[in-house]
């Protein structure tokens, strides 16, 4: 399944924490990267399974566009941890989770 999602967050910051968030937040399920560029990023997990996630500067803010097939929660509990394109985020505004 594809996800989207706009953010204030530059490409670089959305990778970054795409990456800790997938190593870190989700335990039972980890995944690592396995390929990193500028605007893209591409995960590894359980079984070979993949996440792909792109972000790139859209009209004033970054477009986010990201697609797995095994990690749909996952990856939805990730784009809902990135603030809407609009707002800043500060270190508390962090999902708890």
């Amino acid at each position: 399944m594809v996800h989207e999602r706009r953010t204030s967050l530059d490409p670089a910051a959305v990778l970054t924490l795409a990456t800790e968030f997938f190593a870190e937040r989700v335990p039972h399920s980890a995944a690592y990267p396995e390929h990193r560029g500028p605007t893209h990023l591409t995960l590894r997990g359980q079984g070979g399974e993949e996440i792909a996630i792109a972000a790139w500067p859209f009209e004033g803010a970054t477009r986010v566009r990201a697609s797995t097939l095994l990690f749909d929660q996952a990856l939805m509990r990730f784009l809902s941890t990135l603030p809407p394109a609009g707002e800043t985020m500060t270190p508390s505004a962090r999902s708890p989770e």
